[in-house]
């Protein structure tokens, strides 16, 4: 798991309540967690409960695959997001980890997410959402194929929106996990460096409708002169809990949870 969610996407004290329910959720699938994380410096693979309370306090910076040598280097301590989590995992030998959605390209200024381009490097399967609300979602699925990162939706095939639901946009849909472990398989052998993203929709009784998102994206937008990079997406997930009085919190938490159960079965089907 990323620890981006943990330290930035979630407010006090329920990112540690959401972190210790994704753990019981992978503990009792078979599996064992491991988020990612940097504390002072040092890259952690499964980071414990104090640990990433060490981590949330130490008030992290966030960081991709980019600015990781950075944190290591200076002894920062950062949460990781899915680019930088996926080079780690892949370092340590993991070959599934989950998120709640990856970034893309976004709407309006020219921004396209360094997730995009460490999924064309990095061998593993990433279990996320789809992408993230503010995301351009023709543009990042036309990124997802310039650069190889199979995309394909769980029981769907159309590519879900985080809270939204399913967008209009096709993809492949595979419904089973032992699937989609085959296809991760069969790609090693083919040689294909690049990951597979699994676009795995929320449930529907949380699905918050793409008006409402809008609504509040564009009360949001026009409040964001000035915040740039990767400020962006914890301020937009902030601001929606807020608008949306905590039912896009609520929203948020219930795909984590989906998305680590999914991730674990996936994870046991490679095993197989």
């Amino acid at each position: 798991m990323e620890s981006t969610v943990i330290a930035h996407g979630l407010p006090y004290p329920e990112n540690l309540e959401v972190f210790s329910r994704l753990e019981e959720i992978v503990y009792s699938n078979g599996c064992i967690p491991a988020t990612v994380g940097v504390l002072k410096g040092k890259v952690k693979v499964g980071l414990s409960k104090e640990e990433v309370i060490e981590l949330v306090e130490d008030d992290p910076i966030k960081v991709g695959t980019r600015e990781l040598p950075y944190a290591v280097a200076l002894k920062k301590s950062a949460a990781t997001t899915v680019s930088s989590t996926a080079r780690i995992a892949n370092l340590a030998g993991i070959e599934v980890f989950a998120t709640g959605g990856i970034g893309g390209v976004h709407r309006g200024p020219w921004d396209v997410s360094q997730d995009i381009l460490e999924l064309a490097e990095t061998s593993i399967i990433v279990v996320s959402a789809g992408g993230k609300s503010i995301l351009d979602v023709k543009k990042t699925l036309e990124f997802l194929e310039t650069f190889q990162i199979l995309t394909v939706g769980y029981k769907t095939e159309y590519f879900p929106m985080f809270y939204n639901g399913l967008s209009k946009e096709k993809i492949y849909r595979v419904d089973s996990e032992e699937k989609i472990a085959d296809i991760f398989v069969q790609k090693r052998k083919l040689g294909i460096k690049s990951a597979i993203l699994v676009a795995n929709p929320i449930p529907k009784e949380f699905e918050i409708s793409g008006e409402e998102v809008e609504k509040y994206l564009e009360i949001i937008e026009k409040e964001m002169e000035g915040v740039k990079g990767k400020e962006v997406t914890p301020y937009l997930l902030k601001r929606l809990v807020e608008l949306s009085n905590g039912r896009t919190l609520k929203s948020n938490i219930k795909l984590l949870e989906n998305n680590v159960e999914l991730a674990c079965k996936i994870a046991q089907s490679l095993k197989k």
